[in-house]
């Protein structure tokens, strides 16, 4: 029987949760103008001001934030609460320029944590489930966010934060912990370690794995439920918004549903800006409508993915994202084609290969290079050249099929791909270096 943290929000009638975007987009619209003046500036010069959005329908004449904007912000351009109502920050890991730096009043943590208790009430938590939170602690909003959400359920939680696999192990063995939350790639680490162990899958306690913060494939998401002898949900978040918990998948594992109590979510196309229909692929665009300390409107995630209305099986009503395709940032352009990390994984995944890859892309007399590195399994392993030759050019076929361009692919020992306790680093872009 599927289970629901908040039945009366969760499975709202559409014409409610209309309502409530509706009323809360007109107060946090009136919010930002009285007290974000970066954002004040940015509806002037679009000759707006707050009594033009009367209604969700009005929220495609809002000017949209980007990255950029987070960045020309720093630190507290974007804060819409004195300073004294703030109770904490947290921040992304940030690959380029100033970190993104994310305040939170204690209002803020409540519906944040409300969110991430829904998402392991949907992976069938409940006070009677032993939790370990494996995500990073500290500015990384993972650990944080699960940690509240599994005290909100009432689980038992063991924060043990990501790193030393050892120890992670023996608490879900000795404290028979049901319910993982971390990245995939480090979940599939723990899985491959565990099997290395000699532990099956029956002896492993776990149900249930709440898996997020990169992007895995619908094959790497089978590969890590045969090993840990789990259903596995993906959830997803970004720090901007408040961190895990603003979508998350059901029973139905067929998309992730949006809080849309708290956020309110679009697709756009990334060039023109314009608003795509359901069912079209594009970037997604969230406005924060509860979040008082740093509420960004219309903000541009970069990410790639679909929208859904259609009826979910679990009962819940709020609209169904996809999981990410990719992003428009860490989106590859070799040779002139797109090509994502997670069309390569699928690829890797369905001829039986573990999720350990890294593929590395530079430019040589002006035409870019495709290399990509593959480990064996122990199974695979062997120092026949003509096998691992022959290996070689069956994932090569694979990959020219799947993205239309020729790659070149190097099988290595097991192990030899440097493992991640946090997001897994599948790429090296030698050209931007």
């Amino acid at each position: 029987m599927e289970r629901y943290y908040q039945p009366e929000i969760e499975t709202a009638s559409r014409e409610q949760i209309k309502a409530w975007q509706d009323e809360r987009l007109v107060a946090q619209v009136r919010h930002v103008w009285e007290n974000v003046p970066y954002y004040r500036k940015k509806m002037e010069e679009k000759g707006l001001t707050p009594d033009d959005i009367k209604s969700t329908d009005d929220l495609k004449k809002l000017p949209f934030l980007s990255k950029e904007d987070l960045r020309v912000a720093y630190p507290y351009g974007l804060l819409g609460e004195p300073l004294e109502n703030c109770v904490r920050i947290q921040s992304t890991s940030g690959t380029t320029g100033k970190r993104v730096v994310a305040f939170y009043t204690q209002s803020d943590i409540d519906l944040w944590e409300d969110c991430c208790a829904r998402a392991i009430t949907a992976a069938g938590g409940t006070n009677k489930d032993v939790c370990q939170v494996s995500y990073g602690y500290g500015l990384f909003t993972g650990g944080p966010g699960l940690n509240g959400g599994s005290h909100k359920v009432g689980c038992l939680t063991i924060p043990t934060s990501s790193g030393n696999t050892e120890r992670q192990i023996m608490f879900i063995m000795d404290l028979q912990a049901t319910i993982l939350c971390c990245t995939p790639s480090y979940a599939a680490y723990m899985g491959e370690t565990m099997k290395e162990m000699g532990l099956t899958p029956d002896q492993i306690p776990l149900k249930a794995g709440i898996f997020g913060a990169e992007a895995w494939s619908e094959e790497m998401r089978q590969s890590i439920q045969q090993t840990l002898g789990i259903k596995a949900y993906d959830i997803y978040g970004l720090t901007e918004l408040s961190g895990p918990g603003v979508a998350f998948e059901c029973s139905a594992q067929s998309g992730m549903h949006i809080n849309e109590d708290h956020f309110i979510a679009e697709v756009i196309d990334p060039v023109t800006g314009e608003n795509l229909p359901d069912g079209q692929q594009g970037e997604l665009v969230f406005t924060a409508i509860t979040k008082k300390a740093f509420p960004l409107l219309r903000y541009r995630t970069r990410d790639i993915c679909v929208l859904s209305h259609e009826k979910c099986s679990c009962g819940r009503t709020h609209v169904k994202m996809s999981k990410p395709r990719g992003r428009t940032d860490d989106m590859l352009i070799i040779r002139g084609v797109n090509v994502f990390p997670s069309q390569i994984e699928t690829v890797l995944l369905n001829q039986g290969y573990p999720a350990n890859y890294q593929i590395i892309v530079d430019r040589v007399n002006n035409t870019d290079t495709f290399d990509v590195q593959v480990e064996m399994t122990p199974e695979m392993f062997t120092d026949n050249m003509g096998e691992i030759t022959a290996r070689q050019k069956k994932l090569a076929d694979g990959l020219r099929a799947m993205l239309g361009i020729t790659a070149k692919v190097s099988l290595v020992a097991p192990k030899t791909i440097a493992r991640s306790e946090g997001k897994a680093v599948r790429v090296v872009d030698k050209r931007k270096i």
